[in-house]
């Protein structure tokens, strides 16, 4: 019989806090002793939707792990109620919701260091969104990305869809947080969260720091077979996304079939050679080069030598995530 998520969930991070204790866990290449905080609460969210991609590390967790150690607290929360936006099947949501944990962990979240845990465990997240969104308009909301992109036609969709950036300034304002990390997209749902603790304190009095933004690194990482769409686990081609367990044989194989142009020189051109360059991308930011170094290391390949050279940096990169999911899997 499966386990309760509130059951699971305290064994799988009980699992965790034991494992962690070896020191190349969960802290390896991060000096987080050494880091001097500097004050302030940062708190960010993730959907579960099971194992992450590469994109999801790239663009946000790889950060997040860099921001342990720097402020006063950091928490990080499985938004499983953010989740139930879109129809859900329950016990995939459940598996999913252990699974992100997993992940998160084996990322080099480190309980030590972070806060981890299920947004809906946390009834005042609900309650407090509830309260904010007596203080915004309707038409605010009309305007935000979440509703244009998911929406039909801009005017059909759940409520929940509709009222989602509220409930998300609820998770930031709870914790009276003062940073929280965001990309470019996510901008202006940090925004409503800055402008709803305003109009609360002016009614209330004093209760919320407005929220400052930590802008992440822009790395968007697209998907394999269509460069002009973002990576996604969604994605029916399985070929299209690198998850952070794939073994060393699917990544290469998936970089090898990844759709380029008929130009064989590797040069980085987002806007005439998308393929390519997502390619350049990737390779930079798992290597901690610019993108033009990245071209410069690929001098005298063409892009099929160069597929399996990001191939192989990519591989070196989430091997030591995959190895250690495993070793947590096995914990719990």
């Amino acid at each position: 019989m499966a386990l309760p998520v509130r059951t699971s969930m305290k064994r799988l991070l009980g699992s965790i806090q034991r494992c962690t204790a070896t020191k190349s866990l969960c802290t390896e290449g991060k000096d987080t002793e050494n880091k001097v905080s500097c004050g302030g609460r940062v708190f960010s969210g993730i959907q579960p939707t099971g194992v992450p991609h590469l994109g999801n590390y790239l663009g946000a967790l790889e950060s997040w792990v860099g921001l342990q150690g720097g402020f006063s607290s950091v928490l990080y929360s499985i938004v499983d109620l953010h989740a139930i936006t879109v129809p859900q099947d329950p016990a995939l949501l459940r598996e999913n919701i252990l699974d992100m944990a997993a992940s998160l962990l084996a990322c080099g979240i480190s309980p030590a260091h972070s806060i981890i845990f299920q947004q809906s465990q946390v009834s005042e997240h609900a309650e407090l969104s509830w309260i904010l969104g007596c203080l915004t308009s309707m038409p605010r909301l009309r305007h935000l990305p979440q509703w244009k992109m998911k929406s039909k036609d801009k005017k059909e969709g759940s409520v929940g869809l509709f009222t989602y950036p509220v409930l998300q300034a609820a998770d930031i304002l709870l914790y009276r947080s003062t940073h929280v990390p965001v990309g470019e997209d996510q901008v202006q749902h940090l925004e409503l969260a800055q402008d709803v603790a305003r109009i609360f304190n002016n009614q209330y009095g004093e209760l919320f720091p407005i929220p400052q933004a930590l802008l992440s690194a822009s790395r968007r990482v697209k998907s394999l077979r269509d460069p002009a769409s973002k990576m996604s686990k969604s994605d029916p081609q399985r070929l299209a996304t690198v998850r952070l367990t794939d073994s060393p044989d699917d990544i290469v194989l998936k970089f090898r079939k990844a759709v380029t142009d008929f130009t064989s020189e590797v040069t980085f051109d987002p806007e005439r050679r998308p393929g390519v360059s997502n390619l350049v991308a990737i390779h930079a930011a798992v290597s901690g080069l610019t993108a033009e170094e990245a071209v410069r290391s690929a001098r005298g390949m063409d892009t099929a030598q160069y597929k399996l050279l990001v191939a192989d940096a990519v591989v070196h990169k989430v091997a030591p995530i995959r190895i250690r999911a495993g070793v947590i899997w096995r914990a719990f």
